[in-house]
């Protein structure tokens, strides 16, 4: 098999295309997004909700700590998630002009 030389553009396109990560960082960062939601969810309404001393039950101090560590993180890896689908998309529209 001969070697041939590799064109910058077409193993940018490849990449662009599939493994660079934007689905999977938008699938688990809206899982995790809605994992924490849904926490807060179920602390506020079936498990006795909160005061400015923390949670009422013990299984609402559970649901706090699942929230309080799901938002946040699963709010940055969609944000990071979305900003690489932009960017691809910016990349994408520029290179078939």
């Amino acid at each position: 098999m001969p070697n041939r030389p590799v064109n910058s553009d077409e193993t940018s396109a490849a990449a662009l295309q599939t493994g660079d990560g934007t689905r999977q960082l938008l699938q688990w960062g809206g899982t995790m997004l809605g994992a924490g939601v849904l926490a807060a969810l179920l602390l506020q309404t079936l498990l006795g909700g909160f005061s400015p001393t923390g949670a009422s039950t013990n299984t609402g101090w559970f649901a706090l700590i699942i929230a309080l560590m799901c938002i946040p993180f699963g709010g940055l890896l969609l944000a990071l998630g979305l900003a690489k689908w932009l960017r691809n998309r910016a990349i994408a529209r520029h290179r078939t002009r």
